[in-house]
């Protein structure tokens, strides 16, 4: 006869709810997988979705209109590209004795939801970033190049002109600007020392103070010229199981990715990549946060998963800048 599953989870809104704003949250974190390749909202796991070709984006159209006549109008043509979500998920158990024996100096299962909540949103991250940085997928002259001076030489470097190359290669390639560049945080506390960077601040108007201190990345965006400067902030251990943690910057500082992002939700919108999100069953974005009994250690579990894919969408949207020295 039918018999009940061993274990019923039950949805716990409330273990996310009193994390802060999933964006600031983000922030925080140091995560920026979400801002690189934004979200989109898919009805199904799997599909199909159509992109502009590049050579459509560009064509010349006749737009004359003459007396009693239609318009002329468009025949785009799409591309086909697929997407198929796969779920990923992790569990923190709960002894309910530890949960007892503790209760007064911290509350065992919100750590428990925060630490698989971390966990989660950390792989996610891990995998963007080796979706980015891959000198695999960006190679050859067109899509790649390794800079001449490694910005660690403060003196002598010139990133600007690095990253001025890396947009004109994307406009190049596609005939669209692109508008951010993505560097991890030690290439950023870095590229405040680098006396190209200084002397640009210092020319726009900036004043005389150029310590590093003071130079932020708002004032990036300004010495770049690009609609956003992406830090990643997140770490992780580099080392093997059992072995003593080495921490390491999950965005390699070898590399800096100038590229086009997208803005809005539009699927049409010509960028490097999106993440396609299928919420039906249940998958929350920030991960979807859930609970059950499991009898064998005297306590609960918790759960957090999400449901999303990863996509780099279109490569020539982006230039790799490789052997930076970060």
């Amino acid at each position: 006869m039918p018999a009940p599953r061993e274990a019923l989870s039950t949805l716990r809104p409330d273990l996310g709810g009193s994390f802060q704003d999933f964006d600031t949250e983000m922030d925080r974190l140091g995560f920026i997988a979400g801002r690189v390749l934004p979200v989109l909202e898919v009805q199904r796991a799997s599909g199909t979705f159509g992109r502009i070709p590049l050579a459509q984006l560009l064509k010349n159209s006749d737009v004359k209109r003459t007396s009693r006549s239609g318009y002329p109008r468009g025949d785009w043509e799409f591309e086909e590209e697929t997407f198929a979500t796969k779920e990923f998920g992790f569990e923190e158990p709960v002894d309910a004795r530890d949960e007892n024996l503790y209760k007064d100096f911290f509350d065992a299962e919100m750590i428990s939801a925060e630490l698989a909540r971390d966990t989660v949103l950390r792989e996610a991250e891990k995998r963007v970033a080796a979706m980015i940085f891959n000198t695999t997928t960006w190679t050859g002259a067109s899509l790649t190049t390794a800079v001449g001076t490694v910005w660690t030489t403060a003196a002598t470097a010139v990133p600007i002109t690095d990253v001025e190359g890396a947009v004109k290669k994307v406009y190049d390639l596609t005939g669209l600007w692109p508008n951010a560049l993505i560097v991890n945080r030690r290439v950023f506390r870095l590229l405040r020392n680098v006396q190209q960077v200084i002397d640009r601040i210092a020319s726009s108007g900036a004043g005389n103070r150029t310590l590093a201190r003071d130079i932020t990345v708002d004032m990036l965006r300004e010495v770049f010229d690009l609609d956003y400067i992406l830090v990643a902030g997140a770490s992780k251990n580099t080392a093997n199981e059992g072995q003593a943690a080495t921490p390491g910057q999950v965005w390699s500082g070898a590399n800096a990715m100038v590229c086009r992002i997208a803005t809005t939700r539009n699927i049409k919108e010509p960028c490097v990549g999106r993440t396609f999100h299928w919420a039906e069953d249940g998958s929350q974005l920030g991960g979807a946060m859930e609970t059950y009994d499991d009898p064998k250690i005297r306590g609960e579990v918790v759960r957090c998963r999400h449901e999303v894919q990863e996509k780099v969408i279109e490569k020539n949207f982006g230039h790799l800048l490789t052997n930076i020295g970060g």
